[in-house]
Formats: structure tokens, C-alpha cells, sequence
């Protein structure tokens, strides 16, 4: 007599190592994305704590964003640098000089000191452009100057940089006797500086513009790919066939151009280029980068992670003027955000090693 087929009563048990794997794929994803979660929580505390919710206000947001867009083109710029395995110290000085150029060409060419002092500009659709270019360029040049200064005479770009963020500000003083710029053509501010479109000011969108070609360019070309390599392993990319000092000039200038771009947007939104106003824009820049993502030894970046970690030290200083606590915090609580995402970078690279 046979036996009765008994039911099968095996249970598929999750082997401990695939808990391991599953606990470290979640830690990781909360590390990559603990920056969206921060700034989330920097706007929901903001909107709890200031006076009649003064911080949730659609025109706020949109005065955050305009004060964020001069730090989202840094930002990208220094992305490009940190992929490398570099640093970029002179963006703020770089943004100074080359706003204070772009201005003082556009005062020339707009009409006599008398008309100008006056805030007449008869000639300002010849000085307008001109004045952009000569900002652009001199971007351009300081970039080119920290891409050779560091390839050909192999200098640390901490060094080089450090050393061109006093030049270019010193040059600025220089150019303008220590003192700010006249006020530049009136339509300019108008139609650049606070235009709007779509409900936009201009200069968010020119940087959201910037992000997305940004974002393509490292993550779907070969200057991205390259980039990276660089960061990742500079000899190896040699032997494979790269110029890295060609690649690395090429990222310089990039950034510079950036610089120049951020000064044009600058000289638009107030008029004139204050000289103390950016002494603190290498440490925004670096931050947002640093605070989204990219690693401080290179070979990997984000631009979507830059463009979230430049929202930080806005938020925070935008909300601190509105809660009246003195904004000074600002420049602890983003120094102390860098090291905890240092922290983490390294923590992620030692468990992505393993």
C-alpha cells in the first residue's frame, strides 16, 4: 500500500548574503540621495519656523532661484574641474573680473562720462554686446591661464587657482580704482537681469539651459567620458590614447567661460559689479558640488546633484534673513555639510569596493 503524497512544505529561505547585498543597495541609495532629503527638510523647517509662512511663497521661491543661478554656473563649471580630480578656487574672482570688464567696456561704448553719470546710454545696443563678449572672454582667458599654468609648468591646481582668485581680484580693483561700476545700460538690467519669461526670471533659465547641455555633455560625449577617465585613472587615460593636458585646458577654459557667464548675469541683476560681494562664491560653488555628489577625488560627478547642492547655502541664507538669525550661519552649517558629504563619498567608496 503506498503512502500519501505529502504537500510540500519547503520554504525558500533569503540567503544572509543576499540581505547583505539588499541592506547595502538601500544604504547606498540613502547616501546618494540624503542631499534631496536635506534640502526637502531646509524648506519644510523654513516654512514651519518664519513668520506667517513667509518662507512658502511662490515669489520667494522665485527670488531663491534667482539667487541660485550664478551659483548653479559655477557649480557646473567646478563639476567638470573636481571630475578631474582638480579644484577650482578662483570662480569667484574670475566672476568679479570679468563682470567688472564686461561693465567698464559697456560704460565706454554706451556715451560720455556726463551721459552715463546721468543714466543715458545712447549707444547701447552697439555696448551691450560688446561689453557681454569682453566678459565672456576674460572668462575664457583666466581659464586658459589655470589650464597651462597647471599642465605645462605642473603645478597642483590648488596652488594655481588660489594664486589667480588674488590676480583676477586684484585686477578688478585694478581696473576699477577700488571702488564699484557706474550703473550699467538700464535696458540691459531690465530685459536680462529682472526679465522674465514664462514666469522665469532670464537668468534661471539661462542656468537650467546650462544644466541640461551640462548634463549631456558629461554623461553623453566623449568630452564627458574623457573627463571622467582623467579623474579616474590620468595615466592610464594617457596610455589609451588621451592628451590629458589638451583635455584638462579644455575643462579650465570651460569653467572660466562659465565664470564670465555668471559675471554677465551679476552685472545684469544689480547694475554694477560689487567687489566684495563674491568672497565667498569659491566655497558655494565647491559646495554645491561636493554636497551633490561629486567626489573630491575625481572621476565621478552629477550635474542634477550639483544643481540640488547649490540650492543649499541659498536656502539657508534666504531663510536665516527671514527667521532674523544672523546669515553668518550659513558659512558654518555649509562648511559642516561639506565634511559630512566628504564622509559619505568615501564611505561609499569603501563599500562599493567591497
Amino acid at each position: 500500500m503506498s503512502k500519501p503524497a505529502l504537500p510540500n512544505l519547503s520554504l525558500e529561505f533569503e540567503e544572509p548574503g543576499e540581505r547583505d547585498s539588499m541592506r547595502r543597495r538601500l544604504l547606498l541609495a540613502a547616501a546618494n540621495f540624503w542631499i534631496l532629503f536635506f534640502l526637502l527638510g531646509l524648506v519644510l523647517y523654513f516654512t514651519i519656523t518664519t513668520p506667517n509662512h513667509a518662507f512658502f511663497q511662490t515669489s520667494n521661491f522665485k527670488s531663491i532661484a534667482l539667487d541660485t543661478s550664478e551659483v548653479i554656473l559655477l557649480g557646473i563649471g567646478e563639476t567638470f574641474v573636481i571630475v578631474t580630480a582638480g579644484i577650482d578656487l578662483s570662480v569667484g574672482g574670475i566672476l568679479v573680473f570679468s563682470g567688472v570688464a564686461g561693465g567698464l567696456v559697456m560704460l565706454h561704448f554706451s556715451g560720455t562720462t556726463a551721459q552715463t553719470s546721468a543714466l543715458q546710454y545712447p549707444h547701447a545696443g552697439t555696448a551691450v554686446p560688446l561689453g557681454v563678449a569682453v566678459a565672456l572672454l576674460a572668462g575664457v582667458a583666466w581659464g586658459l591661464l589655470n589650464g597651462l599654468l597647471i599642465t605645462r609648468l605642473r603645478l597642483p591646481p590648488f596652488i594655481v587657482t588660489l594664486g589667480t582668485l588674488g590676480m583676477s581680484f586684484g585686477g578688478a580693483d585694478l581696473l576699477t580704482g577700488g571702488t564699484n561700476l557706474s550703473s550699467v545700460p538700464t535696458n540691459f538690467q531690465n530685459s536680462v537681469g529682472n526679465g522674465s519669461i514664462l514666469g522665469l526670471y532670464v537668468p534661471v533659465i539661462i542656468a537650467l539651459i546650462a544644466v541640461v547641455v551640462a548634463q549631456v555633455v558629461l554623461t553623453q560625449t566623449r568630452f564627458g567620458r574623457y573627463t571622467a577617465a582623467i579623474g579616474s585613472n590620468a595615466d592610464g587615460s594617457l596610455r589609451s590614447g588621451v592628451n590629458v593636458d589638451r583635455h584638462l585646458v579644455k575643462v579650465y577654459v570651460l569653467t572660466g567661460f562659465l565664470c564670465g557667464l555668471a559675471g554677465v548675469l551679476d552685472l545684469a541683476r544689480f547694475g554694477t559689479e560689487n567687489l566684495s560681494a563674491h568672497n565667498i562664491d569659491n566655497l558655494n560653488a565647491i559646495a554645491a558640488v561636493v554636497i551633490g555628489g561629486t567626489s573630491l577625488f575625481g572621476g565621478v560627478g552629477t550635474i542634477i546633484g550639483t544643481l540640488i547642492g547649490a540650492f543649499i547655502p541659498t536656502v539657508l541664507q534666504n531663510g536665516f534673513v527671514i527667521n532674523q538669525v544672523d546669515p553668518f550661519w550659513q558659512e558654518v552649517l555649509v562648511g559642516a555639510t561639506i565634511i559630512v558629504a566628504v564622509y559619505l563619498d568615501q564611505w561609499r567608496r569603501r563599500r562599493s569596493s567591497n
